[in-house]
């Protein structure tokens, strides 16, 4: 971050000390150096303090931090993103696969099993959802360029838009489908095991 080395060259440009600086915000002259240092962050009282004594705007002051910070909440969300997924998917996996035995081998009792499997499975996928909302990604493309770290351009993202109800669709009927015929294949096969 670039905010350390801004402070710094503007109170240098101002013939002030460090501690000179800190009289006129109001702090100590410790907590000048460890911004300075960047060893903490100002907050914003002492972030407008500075941009008026300065004689700059805040965002002159801090202007190589915000594409910083940016970038780093971008890394915060995509790694949110393919934890909440991966586990999701795990469980989705997991859920399908174990509806058969459960039910086949504890009968009603095991439908209390598939219910906890199934509502911890359906808190991720509201996790996902939520994060998928607020980067605003819905579809394949979409979601797949968010987690590369990029973005589409402007008609490949309305593209994007205008497939994203029948894709919802689609993958709802999909796993649908599947869970039925992994749900039938390992019946039939418990029952030939056991038969």
């Amino acid at each position: 971050m670039e905010l350390n080395t801004q402070i710094k060259k503007y109170r240098t440009d101002m013939n002030l000390s460090q501690e000179e600086l800190a009289d006129k915000i109001f702090v100590t002259r410790q907590t000048i150096s460890n911004w300075e240092n960047n060893k903490n962050y100002p907050d914003i009282h002492s972030l407008l303090l500075m941009s008026s004594l300065f004689g700059v705007t805040l965002d002159q002051l801090i202007k190589g931090d915000l594409d910083k910070m940016r970038q780093e909440i971008q890394m915060k969300e995509i790694q949110k993103m393919n934890r909440d997924s991966w586990i999701f998917s795990c469980l989705l996996i997991l859920t399908i696969i174990s509806i058969a035995p459960l039910f086949y081998f504890f009968g009603t009792y095991g439908l209390l099993g598939i219910t906890v499997l199934f509502l911890v499975t359906l808190f991720y996928a509201g996790r996902v959802e939520k994060l998928k909302k607020e980067n605003d990604i819905q579809t394949y493309q979409e979601i797949l360029a968010f987690m590369n770290g990029k973005h589409l351009d402007e008609i490949t993202k309305q593209r994007e838009v205008g497939k994203r109800p029948y894709q919802k669709f689609l993958l709802a009927a999909g796993c649908g489908v599947i869970t039925f015929l992994v749900c039938m294949a390992l019946m039939q096969l418990l029952t030939m095991l056991n038969g």
